[in-house]
């Protein structure tokens, strides 16, 4: 621990840490009550001005990897939505004005394969994601607490 921090920095720091938290409860919770708390006291605690770039950055990095996810996975999906319509179980190709809408529900035509996988996937690294935000930001805020310096492993600088 250093002894040049005092306990008022440590805590602050520290919960400008478990403030990211805040997401579950508040949208973009996890981005505004640490922005808030960091800009209120960065001027006056150089270890709070720290700690509140580092948990920011690493929110901000994790926004962004969830995106670009995201954005992968986005054309798997909307490439299967026609399939659905066309090719099997709600078959529009053979609506006509005198049959109507041709339900046949045999989804053993329908080629789930091709996002099932995708989507697996995403859901995977989604899961890595969610449990390192929650591993890491712990370990910072009980690190900071302790007046010990904490640096996130995949966090993007952004703030500096």
């Amino acid at each position: 621990m250093t002894p040049a921090l005092s306990k008022h920095e440590r805590n602050l720091s520290a919960l400008i840490h478990a403030s990211t938290f805040s997401k579950y409860f508040i949208p973009f919770g996890n981005l505004i009550l640490p922005l808030v708390f960091w800009t209120a006291n960065k001027k006056n605690n150089p270890f709070v001005d720290l700690n509140g770039k580092r948990a920011l950055n690493f929110q901000i990095s994790l926004l962004l990897y969830s995106l670009l996810i995201g954005v992968f996975t986005l054309p798997f999906v909307l490439g299967f939505i026609p399939e659905l319509f066309y090719h099997s179980s709600i078959n529009l190709l053979n609506l006509n004005e005198y049959n109507g809408l041709n339900l046949n529900l045999d989804f053993k035509n329908i080629g789930f394969g091709r996002v099932i996988w995708p989507l697996g996937i995403a859901a995977l690294i989604q899961s890595g994601l969610f449990i390192v935000n929650i591993v890491y930001t712990i370990l910072a805020t009980i690190k900071t607490g302790e007046g010990q310096e904490f640096k996130y492993p995949i966090s993007i600088p952004f703030i500096k």
